[in-house]
């Protein structure tokens, strides 16, 4: 987003899954290289689930999937072919969903995604992309806004992004992924960042208007033709999730960032409900943007920016506790994620195959009960967390 005793597989076997034209002897030895012990790996919770969608198709989730904005040039400008192994790598380690956007990479990430698992066997792996902005090839490229927190992206494709949420948006932005990734179909289908996080508070309730009354429309067409498994929305506010699951019919929720070892705004009202109303969530962000992963560096990131002192001194607090129990931050950020009960499965970004085999290695570790109680007793996770 390097080891792992086990990889992830679609029937939970052990092994490597060797699809395509992948080096798998010198891909076993990277997965090797720093296995943890085999006691320490939580085989158990290492197996695909079925998802039953509300069209009655059965989708197969592996816990892990492979979140696609860093091979879309987030943070640098990476090589061409390094960006489509990474994407290979996560396949042959086992993962088998794979999300993307439009956004990253003005569909960088797209074409990437498409031109690493065109040749695989379609019904081997779930392909998620979003709707809600259509690309203007000749257009020139928008400055990111400074009054919102949505970063902007370090390269991708030379293309304007107009936000559109409209019926006839959506549809050309699903023509337009289709063509990027060069697939006849999409698994899962959301409606993207309509949420104050990317637009302000001045123009979120227009934009949810549009989404509902255009873009929610054409997902729920294509989802009843059969061209697409599961809508949903990807957003970033646990209540703009609420109001998109209070308002539609969706599948799926990808929410990012707030439900994470570091903050739950999600805990007391939308995770419930999405439990209720039988929603399948797939939690983003669980990093918070990276402090998370890298804990209280000079520099370390949340939600994009330079982490202020209060964040710093919670995360290095964590840390520590952590550090007491033989676990490292980012496996018990990973495990707290993954263990409420609505959760679908974490996707993980990842730019090199290394950081592919730490997520895959470092989901499968065991965390000591003793640390989430040492956290609550700490002041660090509230009572209201479910048992872990």
């Amino acid at each position: 987003m390097a080891g792992a005793a086990k990889a992830i597989g679609v029937e939970g076997e052990g092994g490597l899954v060797k699809d395509g034209p992948v080096d798998s002897e010198a891909l076993a030895t990277t997965l090797r290289a720093s296995t943890p012990p085999r006691r320490q790996i939580r085989e158990e919770h290492m197996q695909a689930r079925t998802f039953s969608t509300r069209s009655g198709a059965a989708l197969s989730f592996t816990p892990v999937g492979l979140g696609t904005a860093p091979i879309g040039d987030l943070y640098r400008k990476l090589d061409e072919g390094d960006a489509i192994a990474t994407v290979r790598l996560a396949h042959a380690s086992g993962i088998r969903l794979f999300d993307s956007s439009p956004h990253y990479g003005n569909g960088l990430a797209e074409a990437r995604s498409g031109a690493a698992l065109r040749a695989l066997p379609r019904d081997g792996f779930l392909f998620s992309t979003k709707v809600g902005r259509c690309m203007e090839p000749l257009a020139a490229r928008l400055a990111p806004r400074e009054d919102v927190i949505s970063p902007g992206f370090a390269g991708g494709f030379p293309h304007a992004a107009i936000f559109d949420y409209g019926y006839d948006g959506a549809m050309r932005s699903v023509e337009q992924s289709l063509l990027r990734t060069g697939f006849g179909r999409i698994d899962i289908l959301l409606i993207h960042d309509c949420d104050v996080w990317t637009h302000g508070a001045a123009e979120v309730e227009t934009r949810f208007a549009e989404a509902m009354g255009g873009a929610y429309r054409a997902l729920e067409g294509l989802r009843r033709d059969g061209t697409v498994a599961a809508i949903g929305v990807g957003i970033n506010e646990a209540d703009m999730a609420e109001r998109f699951v209070r308002a539609g019919d969706f599948d799926l929720v990808l929410l990012a960032g707030r439900y994470s070892l570091l903050e739950q705004p999600a805990l007391d009202s939308f995770l419930p409900l999405a439990e209720a109303r039988g929603v399948g969530v797939m939690l983003a962000g669980v990093f918070n943007s990276g402090i998370l992963a890298t804990g209280a560096v000079p520099g370390a990131k949340y939600n994009y920016r330079e982490a202020a002192p209060d964040i710093m001194a919670k995360v290095a607090r964590m840390e520590a506790l952590c550090r007491s129990h033989g676990v490292t931050l980012r496996q018990a950020a990973m495990a707290f994620a993954a263990a409420h009960p609505a959760t679908l499965c974490l996707l993980l970004g990842a730019e090199t195959g290394a950081e592919i085999s730490a997520n895959v290695a470092d989901f499968g570790v065991a965390i000591p009960a003793a640390l989430w109680a040492d956290l609550r007793d700490e002041g660090l996770l509230t009572a209201a967390v479910p048992a872990l």
